[in-house]
Order: structure tokens, then C-alpha cells, then sequence
């Protein structure tokens, strides 16, 4: 359980997860070497499938007819587009053809994602904070569930990132 000083905001535990990935995509830009690169990218996979499942299974039901319906859709769909390229990301080696483009692609795809959702005029999460919802309560919902599959990912690994749209 979360204690008294933990952030339960469900909009900055998000975006606390969104700085952390930012920050492992520049580390995978400085790394050399197929293995540290592999390394960092199975890292940036794991935050991007645990963040996508508290995402898709608390935090978008919840603002479902409290915004924007096509937000939501969108999100949905831009999770799927990165959960193809994690699934692939995960099952290559760190020296195949294309794996530096494919994380490089995944970085591109998660950027516009992240600006939809907290830097855009009128995003996500301006719109979460307006509506009738419980940001604390959906946090530690979110952070109980997140401890939930960390601990399953350190155990024995995550299972490859199921598509809801595709």
C-alpha cells in the first residue's frame, strides 16, 4: 500500500512513468553494444507493457463518458501500434537487422502519445483532472497493480503485450 508521502494522483504517477521511459530511451541512444542495447530495451519494453495494462485496465475505464470518447480511441490504438513493436523488440536480439530503428520507431510513437495525453492543449489528463473522477482512489489502484506486475516481471517475465484493437 502506498504510504502517507506517496503521490496517489493517477495523472502524475503517469506521467512519472512517461519521464522514467523518456529518460531510458536516452540511455539506449548512448549505449554501444548489442548486449547493453538489448539490456536497455527489454528495460523501456517491461515499463511500456506495465504502463499500457494500469493505463487500459484502471485509469482509461474510468474517464470513459467523462472525456473525450475519441481520445480514449486513439490511445487505445497508439498502445496497440507500440505493443507490436515491444512483442517484436523483446523476441529479437540486440544485433538483428532493425532493432535499433524498431526502438527508435517505438521512441517516436510513445513521444506522440505522451504529448496527446499530458502536453497537448485540452489532453488527457487536463481532462481527467475537469471530470468527476477520483485521481487519488485511481491512483492507488494503479500503483497497487503496478507493484502487482513488477513483481511478476522481475519473477519470471511479463507475458509478450496483448492487442485490445488490432
Amino acid at each position: 500500500m502506498p504510504n502517507q508521502t506517496t503521490d496517489t494522483d493517477a495523472t502524475h504517477i503517469l506521467a512519472a512513468d512517461h519521464r522514467k521511459v523518456e529518460s531510458l530511451f536516452e540511455k539506449f541512444e548512448k549505449a554501444s553494444g548489442a548486449s547493453a542495447k538489448k539490456s536497455i530495451a527489454h528495460e523501456i519494453c517491461t515499463e511500456l507493457k506495465v504502463h499500457a495494462m494500469i493505463e487500459e485496465e484502471i485509469f482509461y475505464p474510468a474517464l470513459r463518458g467523462k472525456i473525450e470518447d475519441d481520445l480514449l480511441d486513439e490511445a487505445y490504438v497508439e498502445h496497440d501500434g507500440a505493443k507490436v513493436l515491444i512483442n517484436d523488440i523483446e523476441a529479437a536480439a540486440g544485433d538483428e537487422d532493425f532493432f535499433d530503428a524498431k526502438v527508435t520507431v517505438l521512441k517516436e510513437e510513445i513521444e506522440h502519445h505522451v504529448t496527446e495525453e499530458e502536453k497537448e492543449r485540452d489532453n488527457m489528463f487536463q481532462q481527467a483532472r475537469a471530470a468527476d473522477v477520483d485521481l487519488g482512489a485511481l491512483g492507488e489502484q494503479m500503483l497497487a497493480r503496478k507493484e502487482e506486475l513488477m513483481a511478476q516481471a522481475k519473477a519470471g517475465g511479463l507475458p509478450p503485450a496483448k492487442t485490445t484493437t488490432m
